[in-house]
């Protein structure tokens, strides 16, 4: 696959375990979100010039497209555009405000309208994400009730397009992802402990899984050691996680990490 296919690396771990994955994708860089990927030359493109891109990447021949890492919606510089992408704005505002997801759609189906085909991250590794089962610990009957009602609370704010994960202890919901991300969820969370009703009770789950109805093939979501660390700074007991969902970064690192921190990691059935 590798050889003609696009990885469109954003920050963190990702983009750089796949290109080990698969050696010899062509990386490309949006400017101002830089990779950590070793010795890469990437390819970089502004979205002011997002036709002059999929024109290059037609020109080299690539036929699939895979979008790894973090980015963030850059700031748009009306100078800068060209005449064709100048003329996909109309298309593209209205799903830029509508939210990620909308934005993720039509930003797939603008490669697709070039010839290019978008992959997921887990069909280019698909170690990366685990099926059903108990990774580490062992989850107690209030840590199984926790994540049920976690599932429930990150299904309802997927439907809204708001986040990807929950924090429940004891039933109550302590923390929800928005757009901040996992990291200042977590980072509430751990400043909130004292919310929970039963000081000696259950310690409470972070359940992370993908959006009703998302698009799989882009902005799956990850866990690896940092995600661990941070729960672990939050008392809680452990990590559950929809099976077949979730990218887990590093799996042995990250399931090392939960048995040094005495976390469980569940890859829950959905």
């Amino acid at each position: 696959m590798s050889s003609a296919t696009a990885l469109i690396a954003g920050t963190g771990t990702l983009p750089r375990l796949l290109a080990q994955a698969a050696p010899g994708m062509l990386i490309c860089e949006l400017d101002g979100f830089a990779c950590e990927i070793p010795s890469a030359e990437p390819l970089r493109f502004r979205i002011e010039r997002l036709a002059v891109f999929l024109d290059a990447l037609v020109d080299r021949g690539i036929e699939r497209v895979c979008f790894a890492g973090a980015m963030r919606r850059p700031r748009l510089e009306a100078e800068l555009f060209d005449m064709r992408t100048a003329s996909l704005v109309p298309r593209l505002l209205p799903a830029i405000q509508a939210g990620d997801d909308a934005t993720l759609r039509a930003v797939i189906e603008l490669f697709e309208e070039w010839g290019l085909t978008v992959v997921g991250a887990d069909e280019i590794a698909p170690e990366l994400v685990p099926g059903a089962g108990i990774l580490t610990g062992a989850p107690s009957d209030a840590d199984l009730r926790d994540a049920a009602r976690g599932a429930e609370i990150v299904a309802a704010l997927g439907a809204a397009d708001v986040g990807q994960g929950a924090v429940v202890a004891q039933g109550l919901c302590l923390a929800t992802e928005a757009l901040p991300g996992t990291d200042a969820m977590l980072e509430f969370a751990a400043l909130h402990q004292g919310l929970k009703p039963d000081p000696n009770g259950a310690r409470g789950v972070f359940y992370k899984a993908p959006k009703p109805g998302q698009d799989r093939r882009i902005d799956l979501p990850a866990l690896g050691p940092e995600t661990v660390a941070r729960a672990a700074a939050a008392g809680l007991a452990g990590i559950a996680f929809e099976a077949g969902g979730v990218l887990l970064l590093d799996r042995d690192a990250t399931i090392a990490a939960a048995e040094k921190a005495g976390l469980f990691l569940w890859a829950r059935e959905p």
